[in-house]
């Protein structure tokens, strides 16, 4: 099983110069994908919402002790 390096994606994102540069790192994620045969698109898939959530869990936690710290 391959394992995918959405974070490579993520913080080269977050970096982006622009909107045009954010733009090319999404088609390179859209590429990737479509070049996968229909069977692992399921496991990328399920790969790329364990990242997300992981992060938007991460996020919200820091966003918490931040707004804690702030009372």
């Amino acid at each position: 099983m391959i394992q995918y390096d959405f974070r490579k994606y993520h913080y080269r994102s977050i970096n982006a110069a622009n909107d045009a540069e954010r733009a090319t790192i999404n088609q390179e994620l859209k590429d990737l994908y479509a070049s996968l045969p229909d069977a692992e698109k399921e496991e990328f898939n399920r790969q790329l919402q364990t990242f997300l959530t992981k992060e938007m869990d991460r996020l919200k936690s820091d966003y918490e002790s931040v707004k804690g710290s702030q009372t």
